[in-house]
């Protein structure tokens, strides 16, 4: 479970990006947060991995308190949380393997990670992670030969081969054309039915936010305006999160 408690968020210029936030978000659930740029949608899941630290209130990730943590400590914590950006991330002058592998180097002793050895384990694992987002073909190709959408798959690899109980994804889908957000919105949907995996994204695509995830939090100046399933949000929903403003008639919506 992941719980806010009366969070917020200032920054050192005095802008408010959580303000009072209070939430669950339990084991396996595929959670959609959406609003306007600047809103705070990048803040509230990049509080959950502390990339973010919080102002004020309590935030615990099964039954941690995330703001206590340091060191050793808050970097094992950070191994089973995944963490997927809009620009991928990628070495791209190498294969594609090789930056799967890189998920595994904090398991490593430090002479296997300095000398780029690994195990025969982790070699196993990088492939099963590439099968599982349909890419394996391309284990031994140079990730700067991938399409877009091929490079998002092999970060989601990368995030797989970690073995995380949580996936967070922020804006994953913003760079690729339609067709091939869709794939990637599939690749999200499976891992979530199948392994179990908590998967939070933030996106501005409210089509796809809607189709995709089984529950939406709305945000609109660093609070919760909506929190509730997919299926039930209502022009009128939308317009509260948007400030008054016709989604349909929005350049950019996140």
């Amino acid at each position: 479970m992941i719980r806010f408690e009366h969070v917020s968020k200032v920054y050192g210029n005095g802008v408010k990006g959580l303000d009072d936030v209070t939430l669950d978000i339990e084991q396996g659930e595929f959670v959609a947060i959406i609003g306007l740029s600047g809103a705070g949608k990048s803040t509230l899941i990049r509080a959950v991995n502390r990339m973010h630290g919080i102002t004020e209130g309590t935030l615990t990730v099964d039954g941690v308190s995330v703001g206590e943590l340091r060191g050793r400590e808050l970097r094992k914590f950070r191994r089973k949380i995944g963490m997927i950006f809009q620009s991928f991330n990628l070495i791209t002058r190498t294969t594609v393997i090789n930056n799967v592998l890189t998920s595994r180097v904090p398991e490593l002793p430090w002479w296997r990670s300095l000398l780029g050895i690994y195990r025969r384990e982790d070699k196993i694992a990088a492939l099963e992670a590439l099968d599982q987002v349909g890419i394996l073909d391309k284990a031994y190709s140079r990730v700067d030969q991938l399409s877009g959408g091929q490079q998002q798959r092999v970060a989601l690899a990368r995030t797989l081969a970690q073995n995380p109980s949580i996936i967070l994804a922020d804006e994953p889908v913003a760079a690729l054309d339609p067709v091939t957000a869709k794939q990637v919105m599939d690749d999200f949907r499976r891992i979530n039915r199948e392994m179990k995996i908590t998967v939070i994204i933030n996106i501005h695509h409210v089509d796809l936010a809607l189709e995709y995830a089984d529950r939406v939090i709305g945000i609109r100046s660093g609070q919760i305006v909506y929190d509730g399933p997919a299926d039930q949000v209502s022009g009128e929903v939308l317009a509260s999160i948007y400030n008054g403003k016709e989604y349909g008639k929005m350049e950019d919506a996140g």
